[in-house]
């Protein structure tokens, strides 16, 4: 796999690509937050603004981002807030010396406040709706949510490319070891097509709506994967915060309380995920100056404590609603 794969893209091949799609670029380009994809903002001739996505060579193939793109406008079809990519001559995904691009409307927003209990609320029964339409059908290409890919490959990842100082694989090892040993059996409650990536930096908010954006981790998975991140706080604000998601997400769906008991062991493999996928992007240029004490001893200090933190965090009572 190519590790530096946007060396040749460049804004004149950006604004090439996009006037390729049939969109008229004025020439001024932004280049968004984004470590994954690349994502710029665009303007246009017609005074619009346009989002080009370009999506990472090599990550997910042809037919997992057009079904990406499908779930989003089956959302949008049933009136929900999803921004959905433009289509010309019924496309969605473009390609361009060599990159494979998708063009979306510019929306604006912030985060959600999540300590607003009405915005809570909203958010809570928008996911619902998006996940009663999720369990309406399967993907055919999609990836599924697993502790193999999001857990025992991270870890794969990361002691056997040498990431961890010598004086910290010991602890590394043992404790991953036993926390993906604990691991629950995910597939004991019923998966659905899911945002899969629910933070709040990916929900825009603007006039009381929460519009979503970036299904490109969209999986199948449990529900509860896309709820926890609301979560914040000690064990009481915690379950203060899901009490009140609870009683909203219940007017469209019911709610998965057996899956209460895994948030924890959710929260553990994104930690562990996300330390892989650094390691596993590290060549990208774009990710040093991104991750600056990645390579440092004190980021692994710290990332085995993280861990050791969520062993005890796992043994706590799961929260009761």
């Amino acid at each position: 796999m190519n590790n530096t794969p946007y060396d040749g893209l460049g804004a004149e091949l950006i604004l090439d690509a996009v006037e390729s799609a049939g969109y008229e670029p004025t020439g001024a380009l932004l280049a968004l937050n984004s470590f994954e994809n690349r994502v710029y903002q665009i303007s246009m001739e017609d005074g619009s603004f346009k989002v080009a996505k370009f999506y990472r060579p090599e990550r997910w193939s042809r037919e997992q981002i057009l079904e990406e793109h499908a779930f989003t406008f089956e959302l949008a079809d049933a009136e929900l807030p999803v921004v959905t990519p433009e289509q010309r001559d019924n496309q969605t995904l473009f390609d361009h010396a060599g990159f494979a691009f998708a063009v979306y409307p510019r929306k604006g927003g912030h985060p959600p406040n999540i300590e607003n209990t009405e915005d809570l609320k909203v958010l809570a029964r928008t996911i619902a709706r998006i996940h009663a339409i999720g369990e309406s059908r399967r993907f055919a290409h999609r990836v599924t949510f697993s502790v193999e890919r999001m857990g025992h490959a991270s870890r794969t990842t990361l002691l056997e490319g040498g990431w961890l100082p010598l004086e910290m694989e010991t602890a590394y090892a043992t404790i991953t070891e036993a926390l993906l040993a604990r691991m629950p059996d995910f597939s004991e409650s019923p998966s659905l097509r899911i945002h899969g990536d629910c933070h709040l930096g990916n929900i825009l908010w603007r006039d009381d709506t929460p519009n979503f954006v970036d299904f490109d981790d969209t999986v199948t998975g449990p529900a509860i994967q896309d709820l926890w991140m609301l979560l914040s706080g000690d064990y009481a604000e915690r379950q203060a915060t899901m009490a009140t998601i609870v009683d909203a997400y219940e007017l469209f769906r019911p709610f998965p309380y057996a899956t209460l008991k895994w948030i924890e062991a959710l929260r553990t493999l994104r930690i562990m995920h996300h330390a892989a996928w650094i390691a596993r992007r590290w060549e990208d240029p774009a990710f040093p100056p991104a991750f600056p004490t990645f390579d440092s001893g004190r980021f692994w200090a710290d990332h085995v404590l993280d861990l050791r933190e969520q062993m005890a965090a796992m043994d706590e009572p799961p929260l009761a609603v």
